[in-house]
Order: structure tokens, then sequence, then C-alpha cells
């Protein structure tokens, strides 16, 4: 196989046998994109210059820890120290931070190479990576098609071989269902396990960073290394971190597995649903324990999600208003026109209309009827959860409604788009780790299935997803593309 073609720990063990340099890893991954990008558009901006540098004085010193030598990715909305920080919008078009994110961070003082900055829908809102501001990013297994979203380009970039692995947030789904319409392995951990500091805010209770990969075993990787408590974000939550890569023994014996009725339901294509029950059997024929369990207020989730993530854009967002950084209106004649037309300008038609709507929840004589009761929603539905926990180690469900559907199909109807995250914004909701893994095809496009845990079990995803990977080899499909 070719040096951009392995994943994380196949490139540490050449690295370790010194049958490979950080230089040629780098060189092999520029070149890679180089070939394919101008298909899929990942990358909103590429650091090749200084990754080459970096992957010099590795070798010079010649020390390779965890991921060093090793090209990654970041979503467009991580904040790193003298490169472009877009979100993928005309408002921080030209925006440079002076400061890295807390995760992105860690990565670089492991040595990992960035290779670049990822699209992205604008400011996260939305769910096929259509809504960035400067391009829309192809799926690599059908370029008619969306890679999904928000994070469409961390998921479309590892897809493509394009970089090893990437980092993505999840506020409702963000990385999981581009995972799943990519065929890779996109992990969201529990709220609080990660830092969120200097990742720009979409919805603050719901957001986590978390990580895409080619395999399990790489993401156990990089989550050993970003997670933990950062006194910069008083959200992260002070508990010990356990090495993930140790709960990959490739056995479920005993374990019980529930799966949500509510889940394989009208709306979610049969042949999705088949897939995942036929995994599901796969899991049975390695011991483990499965059965049918309700969520019953599952049916609530999607609305109340969109209450609360819309109510706390809006007060994120508020700092978008011309004066300290972002884009800004000169030609206005006083402030008040200044703040309305550079938000004008500056936003696209999602994000404003998230934004009315997040603002008209919170408005008074409203705040009652819909945000205030989005959160007691939102607290039943948690409690859903924590009742199948009690009885069972895990969840299984599909991640997406449907296979990667084509660019353009959904983009003038927001509502339907909207639907695409109906089996993953309650995991957000209850603030619950979970991950999509590949399970099956249909039409050739990649199909996810989702596993979700309990606060801070998620050792116990790990375990279960490496045990799947290690009886099926959905995961080491590779999309076709034609390179130039």
């Amino acid at each position: 196989m070719e040096l951009h073609q392995l994943t994380i720990h196949e490139l540490q063990e050449l690295l370790r046998r010194q049958e490979t340099s950080a230089l040629e890893i780098t060189r092999a991954i520029f070149a890679r994109i180089r070939a394919v990008d101008g298909q899929i558009r990942a990358f909103i901006t590429l650091t090749e210059e200084e990754a080459l540098s970096q992957a010099r004085e590795i070798d010079k010193q010649g020390e390779y820890g965890r991921i060093a030598g090793i090209p990654l990715g970041l979503k467009d909305n991580f904040c790193t120290r003298g490169v472009k920080t877009t979100c993928s919008s005309r408002m921080l078009e030209n925006f440079v931070p002076i400061y890295d994110s807390t995760a992105a961070g860690k990565l670089f003082a492991e040595k990992g190479i960035l290779a670049g900055k990822l699209n992205l829908d604008e400011f996260a809102m939305g769910s096929s990576t259509e809504l960035s501001t400067f391009f829309p990013t192809c799926n690599p297994w059908d370029l008619t098609r969306v890679p999904g979203g928000s994070s469409g380009g961390s998921a479309a970039a590892v897809a493509a071989d394009e970089v090893p692995f990437a980092l993505g947030s999840d506020t409702g789904g963000s990385i999981r269902q581009p995972a799943a319409f990519c065929g890779v392995v996109g992990f969201k951990p529990t709220y609080g396990r990660v830092s969120r500091w200097g990742v720009v805010s979409y919805a603050s209770s719901l957001d986590q960073v978390g990580t895409i990969a080619k395999d399990v075993r790489d993401c156990a990787l990089v989550m050993n290394i970003i997670s933990g408590k950062d006194p910069l974000d008083s959200t992260s939550v002070d508990l010990p971190v356990p090495d993930y890569a140790a709960s990959l023994d490739g056995s479920v014996k005993g374990m019980k597995i529930a799966y949500p009725r509510e889940y394989f339901k009208s709306g979610v294509d049969t042949n999705i649903q088949d897939t995942v029950k036929k995994a599901l059997r796969k899991y049975e024929e390695m011991g483990a324990i499965v059965e049918e369990v309700s969520l019953p207020h599952s049916e609530y989730a999607l609305p109340a999600y969109y209450l609360v993530s819309t109510a706390e854009a809006s007060a994120n967002l508020a700092c978008y208003d011309g004066v300290r950084y972002g884009l800004r209106d000169f030609e206005a004649d006083n402030v008040i026109d200044m703040f309305s037309r550079s938000r004008a300008e500056g936003f696209g038609d999602e994000v404003k209309r998230r934004i009315m709507l997040g603002s008209f929840a919170l408005s008074s004589g409203y705040y009652d009827a819909y945000y205030l009761k989005a959160l007691k929603v939102r607290r039943l539905i948690a409690d859903d959860f924590s009742k199948v926990f009690a009885d069972f180690d895990l969840i299984v469900s599909p991640t997406t409604p449907t296979v990667a559907f084509k660019i353009g199909e959904q983009i003038d109807d927001p509502l339907t788009l909207s639907m695409n995250d109906i089996l993953t914004v309650p995991i957000n909701m209850a603030g619950l780790p979970a991950m999509s893994i590949p399970c099956g095809f249909h039409e050739g496009m990649p199909i996810g299935m989702q596993l979700i845990g309990p606060a801070f079990a998620e050792n116990t995803l790990f375990k279960a997803a490496f045990a799947f990977e290690q009886n099926t080899d959905f995961h080491s499909l590779r999309p076709a593309l034609e390179v130039k």
C-alpha cells in the first residue's frame, strides 16, 4: 500500500522501524491532496510549506511519539495560530487567530503535522457541506453526492486518503453523519470529555470535539491525546482519562446491546434498517445479547434540538458585529447600520435563519412556550437513555435515515435537510458518547451503524466497535478515485 493509504498506527510502526520518515509521509500526503482534492474540494487552506519544514525537524530529532510526523486535518472552526480560521463564512474569511484551540494544541504538542483546514457548513450549521460560503465538498464514493455535514470536509478528506485522520465538531451529528456517508469512523465523546476552548461555538451545551479516522484503533489513539480537563474550558470534566486503546481486545461476549424500535421505523430506509439488523446478528454470533427497547421521547428530539441549538447560536453569534473582528461594512453612516449591514453581508441564509429562530424562541412572551419547554423535553430524552443503560451496556442504531443524497437535492428544503440528523441529535441532547462505523453498502454508498454508550463509557464503544471491525472488512474499503 502507498503511504497515503495507511492508518496512524501503520505509519507509526513504519516510523519506529525507520522504514520511512516524517518527510516522506508528508510529501506523500500532499501529493495525494494535489491528485484528488480538485474533485473532492475538502480543503479550504493548505499549510504545505510549514508542514514540510516541521517534518524535516521531526526527522532531524529522530523521536517518533504517538502521532509525531503524522499529518492531520482540522475542521475550519478550530482556531489555529497563524493560520486562517474561516468557519466557511464571509464573516471570518480573513480571520487569523493568535492562538491554537486546546484540542489542536494537544495534537501539535505531540508533533502532529497540520496539513490544512477543512471545509464545513457555515458556522457548522448544516448537514451536507453545501452551505459553505466558498464551495461544496463532494463525497469520494460518488462525486455527485454530498459528504454529509457539517464536518463534511473532514470525513471526505479521510475517506479519500488525503489525511489519516481529522478533528471535527459534533453539535447534532456533525461528526457521525458525514462519517456514515463517507464510510469512515466518526467518534463523538461524552460532553465535557474534550475541551471546546478555541473551537468557534455554535451551541455551547451541545458542541463536542471528536475525531474522524480510518479505523477504530486510530480513533482511540487520537482520543487518548485530546481528552482531559482543560482549565480554559469550564465545561470540561475533571475525570481520569482511560487508555482507550487498551480496550481493543476484540471481545463482546456477554455484552448487552439494545436497539431502539423508534430508530427502525418508517423514515429510515429499509435497506439501512436491514443492514444494521444484520450487523446486530453479527454481534449475537460473537456472543453479545441483543434485545429491542424503547426510547419513547425520541420523536421530540429534533424539534427540541432546533430550539435549544438556535437559541444558543443566536447568543454565540451576537459577537460578530463588525466591531472587534470579522467582516465590517465601512460604508455605513452610523453604528446601527454598520451592525446590521455587516451581519447581513457576513452571514449566509441558513445562519440568518437559525439566528432569527433562536432569537424568537428567547424573546419575551415566547421563552416559556418554546425554549423552556424544549429544555424539559431534553431532560425526558436523557432519562430515556438512563433507563435503558440501567440494563444494557450499549445501544445500536442506524446513523442516518438514508445513504448520502445528491448534491442540490435538498438544498432548497431546510426541513428535509434537517431530518438527516434525526437519529443523531438525541445523543447530543443527552450529552452521551456515540460512534459511527461502516457496516455495509447500498447502491454503492456506505451505511453507518451508530453505537451509543452511557456517559464517560467511551471504552465500551471502542471495545464493541473494534470487535465488529475484526469480524468484517467494511472499514478497510476505500472509494476508487480517478487520480489527476
